[in-house]
């Protein structure tokens, strides 16, 4: 799992190894994050890519694909 913005210091680097049953959906994924790394429950929202798109809460994750944790970006 690829780790970008603060997540990357929530989860302590730029990747991470997940364990997850699969098939899963995004929001599925999203619980397991934050059961695993509760600090995420500070953080407003997070978006999930499922390799190169962001995943809708239904969307499906399976054996293979690349995920992002993408937390809120801010700026200008």
């Amino acid at each position: 799992v690829l780790v970008f913005g603060i997540a990357k210091d929530i989860m302590g680097g730029a990747s991470v190894h997940l364990e997850v049953e699969l098939p899963t959906d995004v929001e599925g994924l999203k619980q397991h994050i934050l059961d695993e790394y509760p600090a995420f429950e500070d953080v407003r929202s997070l978006a999930i890519a499922i390799n190169n798109e962001y995943g809708l809460s239904n969307a499906i994750i399976k054996n293979g694909d690349e995920i992002a944790i993408i937390p809120p970006v801010s700026g200008g």
